[in-house]
């Protein structure tokens, strides 16, 4: 029976088990999609992704994404771990700059020391929050209405709406009902006070996945919520945000604005190293 390269890396820490892990199967091209399938509902992590040879001749590598029910075009977490991978099995870019092929298409890798940072995609929706759904996520999260400084939509490929509250107490006191919001996931933001909160991180971040639980840390969001707060003045061009605190784990996303691209980067350290039995 085949056997193919497994790794399990914690992504967003540089310290395993704080951060949100991802699995990743290398030289997946024999992999039809029933079993890519198959193996992602088996591992049951949020995402499994696997690496193939890429179509585009701009890119490095091609990686497939899944969860244990769907595939996605593009998520953050498992762009960084899939190329932490693909380079740990000896991976060579054609250019500075790592370039993954996914369903979302082309998305650019740069290495800052052992870091990552993936340049965030553009945003499929934006602008403010409809009243109606404003007020159903106040009741989602049990707050009232008056309490959110500010609503958007923050699309950029999972569907993600946001909003911004006044302090980091207040987020990390939230308790979500999913059934309120149903299939719609949820971002919450709010600013660190430095007198307070200390001065390491900026902003404080929690993730509800539409009809399902928390994330621990979220790439994709991270990068929408960049995208709304550097372009609304709310955040500066370089900050940390935390998330993951109230499940215990330590994420810490580094975003930096550099002209036009906002890069989206974390630490990954490697929890698994082995093989995979086909």
């Amino acid at each position: 029976m085949p056997m193919l390269p497994f790794h399990q890396v914690d992504v967003f820490s540089s310290v395993p088990f704080k951060g949100n892990p991802l699995a990743v199967i290398a030289g997946a091209d024999g992999l039809d999609d029933d079993k890519m399938r198959a193996i992602a509902s088996w591992t049951n992590l949020s995402e499994t992704t696997f690496l193939l040879p890429p179509k585009d001749p701009a890119a490095d590598y091609r990686v497939r994404i899944f969860t244990p029910v769907r595939e996605l075009p593009f998520a953050g977490h498992p762009t960084l771990g899939s190329c932490h991978v693909w380079l740990a099995l000896g991976g060579q870019p054609k250019a500075d700059a790592v370039v993954q092929e996914c369903g979302a298409g082309l998305v650019r890798i740069k290495r800052d020391g052992a870091r990552l940072a993936f340049a965030a995609p553009p945003l499929r929706r934006s602008g403010e929050v409809e009243p109606d759904l404003r007020g159903r996520i106040a009741r989602a999260i049990g707050i009232a209405e008056d309490v959110i400084c500010a609503a958007q939509w923050v699309d950029n490929g999972p569907g993600w709406v946001a909003v911004l509250l006044g302090s980091r107490s207040e987020v990390l006191a939230l308790k979500h009902d999913a059934r309120v919001l149903g299939d719609q996931s949820l971002g919450v933001v709010a600013p660190w006070d430095p007198a307070r909160d200390g001065g390491e991180v900026q902003f404080e971040v929690r993730a509800f996945m539409g009809r399902g639980g928390e994330d621990p840390v979220t790439g994709s969001l991270n990068a929408s919520l960049a995208q709304w707060l550097i372009g609304s003045g709310v955040a500066p061009k370089r900050y940390v945000a935390a998330q993951g605190t109230v499940l215990g784990r330590a994420g810490r996303v580094h975003v930096v604005q550099e002209g036009e691209a906002t890069w989206i980067g974390g630490d990954v350290a490697t929890c698994i190293a082995g093989t995979i039995t086909i």
